[in-house]
């Protein structure tokens, strides 16, 4: 992970360069470090960006062990066991084509009272949380492979956690 552009200004998102798949690992562990039961984090980017592996590092960092964290990409969701007493879940909503499928998923209970990390929330449409962290992850083609950048982009209170979150990026 190299030094977060602080740079960016009112609506702009800070970014990340993420030099592999180890430095994504990190960034979800930080990012879980600083979450808490309500939080919504929507994870964007196309196929292969690292959605996936963020949630995967991010789940383990929060559980008490070390879990196989397969893609919800069939299921819609899975659920894990916060360390914290909590519950984590992941929603891959790749597959969703209209809004009225989210009612299924239980997603009122997890926003109020879990961890969500949710893949594709452009499914959500209007329906996402306004208070919440926008992680988009996106390949840097040019620069070799596993190379990556994550802008975040926090709303409601993570407007003013973001400022924490990059002081322990560094």
């Amino acid at each position: 992970m190299t030094m977060p552009d602080r740079t960016a200004s009112g609506d702009a998102p800070v970014v990340v360069d993420l030099a592999d798949e180890a430095a994504t690992t990190g960034l979800a562990v930080t990012v879980a470090g600083v979450s808490k039961p309500g939080d919504v984090i929507a994870l964007w980017g196309a196929l292969g960006a690292g959605k996936t592996v963020f949630a995967r590092a991010f789940i383990n960092a929060r559980v008490r062990t070390p879990e196989e964290v397969p893609s919800p990409t069939y299921t819609l969701v899975q659920t894990y066991d916060d360390a914290g007493g909590g519950v984590i879940y992941h929603f891959d909503l790749y597959r969703i084509e209209d809004t009225g499928e989210l009612e299924e998923l239980g997603m009122e209970e997890a926003f109020s009272s879990g961890i969500s990390l949710i893949e594709w929330p452009d499914r959500m449409q209007n329906l996402l949380p306004a208070d919440r962290l926008d992680l988009s992850l996106s390949q840097c083609t040019n620069e070799g492979a596993g190379r990556r950048q994550a802008a975040l982009k926090g709303f409601g209170s993570w407007t003013a956690r973001l400022e924490e979150l990059m002081e322990r990026i560094g």
